[in-house]
């Protein structure tokens, strides 16, 4: 850790601690220690660690600096009593491995970057001897991690952050020394091996805060080093249903719909890498740089995806798709205005009937979620088998076979794709078949068992609109390698697929069902659709909330009449529009 003491031209003195290895001296906002002087260039000079030993170099054949009154263009190795000037101020740089500096000690906890320290004492004059708090700089973060209305967690505790940091790359080398198989030992040996080793590695380290809750440290240190870590208490919390990890000191959540950004940060790269192939490993899947993408899950069925380098240019990423572990039904539909009661009526009826249903819609807009809902009005005597990349539907069903893809191994062999899967469903007496996503040539195999007695299969695929979803149907079709012309395929579309259900997120974050509409047949070459139900957006409301209502479009579908011909009981004025009802429209708010 970098310790920094700035003499200003007025003899104050500033202190700062900088846990970067290279700090950048100039005039530039850029640079971290900020310096406004007309004899200091944009980039001036720079201080660097190497081999554990700081060294200070000029950046520009112009710039003036002086170690202990001598003109240098490179110095170094520099003690604490070395004396830098640059411009008009002077410096004195230590850089110490221990989470105490016993010469530039500094009490406060408040992060602040090192140019806005400058600018601060510069404009606001202080006390000589008032030092200044403990700071994180990028590489690690280019922003205050305080809590913020937008992020109501506690200010990200910098002395437990570091502490955290020290122990976890100790107690690498412990179970290195120790020679230990963390892969082949039992969990609950590990997580006590793990405990006993970082109780003692505490134990060992001076001068330990007394103020530092030693339980609470061990549990961090250990989940980071043996379970998920930080993510661990996230993935306990209901409230969050998304989390994203973009780098290692870079988390966000989703929390109703809105982004966050956490006040945390995993120790290393390295972490976050191990935590993800913890992830993967007990699912047979890896991830190395021959292989950098994988997409997993974790025990409950949350959906995770990781990327690391090369792909992932600021080290490694993880996004986990949390699902709820309650069973959810229709009424939470309406408990968040997902949809109306003649809309989940209609919907009930479609799947009893065997009628073909595909969800469409965008990232995160809930269209997993949805088709467990749906799969709930599935009869039990009905035969399902669900086909999915990776596993994450939670259909609740007494008869049902899941199926789950297999990337290629080492030597690029034993693939097994969606589209093998879904052939291989046809022969297992399949009274419904759900594929978890159509992304590919699948789509033409999914089509071909819809067309083929397998009615009441249900889908999911992304679209921004139903008209988008038959068009990237087409597209899907023709990337089996099939030579098919469009005409072909419009009809194969139009017989399949009965009902598409839009699936939307909206701006203020609340998803909702705006459109479910009915594949009439082709007409002139072009697929006929017909409007059934939709939600009507009407503005916000002072919160940012969208406001609208859910409406019938007036449109009785062919397939309900031929039910009620047959003497069904059916309600028929879930399909006339809000207006028409002696009420007026029901206005939800997202």
């Amino acid at each position: 850790m970098f310790g920094i003491e700035i003499t200003l031209p007025d003899g104050r003195k500033q202190r700062a601690r900088s846990r970067d290895t290279s700090l950048i001296i100039g005039s530039q906002n850029s640079c971290k220690i900020n310096i406004h002087d007309s004899n200091i260039k944009g980039r001036h000079a720079e201080l660097f660690v190497k081999n554990h030993q700081v060294f200070v170099r000029t950046l520009n054949s112009d710039a003036s600096l002086t170690v202990n009154g001598e003109s240098k263009h490179l110095a170094g190795p520099l003690s604490s009593q070395d004396v830098l000037r640059v411009g008009l101020h002077e410096l004195k740089v230590r850089w110490n491995h221990t989470l105490q500096d016993p010469v530039f000690s500094v009490p406060e906890a408040q992060s602040k970057p090192l140019n806005q320290i400058l600018e601060g004492a510069q404009k606001n004059p202080a006390s000589p001897d008032k030092p200044f708090g403990h700071i994180e700089l990028p590489g690690a973060s280019n922003h205050s991690l305080a809590a913020s209305p937008s992020c109501p967690e506690a200010p990200w505790d910098h002395e437990v952050f570091h502490l955290r940091k020290i122990l976890q790359n100790q107690l690498v080398d412990a179970f290195g020394i120790r020679r230990v198989d963390v892969h082949r030992m039992d969990d609950d040996k590990l997580r006590k091996l793990t405990e006993k080793i970082v109780r003692e590695l505490m134990d060992r380290l001076p001068d330990f805060p007394a103020h530092i809750d030693r339980e609470s440290l061990m549990r961090d240190v250990r989940d980071e080093a043996i379970g998920l870590g930080l993510l661990e208490p996230l993935l306990a919390d209901p409230s969050i249903t998304e989390i994203m990890v973009n780098a290692a000191n870079e988390i966000f959540v989703e929390r109703s719909g809105r982004l966050q950004q956490l006040p945390m940060a995993f120790t290393s790269d390295q972490t976050v890498l191990g935590i993800i192939e913890r992830i993967v490993a007990p699912i047979g899947r890896r991830i190395d740089e021959s292989s950098p993408m994988v997409d997993a899950r974790l025990k409950d069925g949350s959906r995770v995806n990781a990327v690391i380098p090369p792909l992932a240019l600021k080290g490694p990423s993880l996004t986990i798709r949390k699902f709820s572990q309650r069973k959810l039904g229709a009424d939470d539909l309406l408990k968040f205005d997902s949809a109306s009661p003649g809309m989940i009526e209609f919907l009930k009826v479609c799947v009893e009937q065997h009628k073909n249903i595909i969800i469409s819609g965008g990232t995160g807009s809930g269209k997993t979620t949805l088709l467990n809902i749906l799969s709930n009005f599935i009869p039990p005597h009905d035969r399902i088998v669900t086909i999915e990349d990776a596993a994450e539907l939670q259909l609740h069903h007494p008869n049902i076979v899941s199926m789950e893809s297999r990337p290629a191994n080492l030597e690029g062999k034993g693939q097994i794709s969606i589209r093998d899967l879904v052939k291989n469903a046809l022969r297992m007496r399949p009274d419904r078949i759900v594929v978890g996503e159509c992304r590919g040539g699948e789509a033409l195999d999914m089509l071909q068992a819809m067309n083929t007695g397998h009615d009441g299969s249900l889908t999911t695929a992304h679209a921004n609109t139903p008209r988008d979803m038959l068009s990237r149907l087409e597209v899907m079709v023709l990337m089996a390698g099939m030579d098919l012309p469009i005409q072909a395929i419009r009809e194969q579309v139009s017989s399949a697929v009965n009902v598409i259900v839009q699936q939307s997120r909206l701006s203020c974050g609340s998803r909702k069902i705006t459109s479910i509409v009915e594949v009439t047949g082709i007409e002139g070459g072009k697929i006929q659709l017909q409007e059934i139900f939709s939600y009507v957006q009407e503005g916000f409301d002072s919160q940012g909330k969208t406001l609208g209502y859910f409406t019938g479009r007036g449109c009785v579908p062919e397939f309900y009449e031929k039910l009620a011909a047959r003497g069904m009981s059916l309600h028929m004025d879930i399909f006339e529009p809000a207006s028409s009802h002696p009420e007026g429209p029901r206005r939800v708010r997202a």
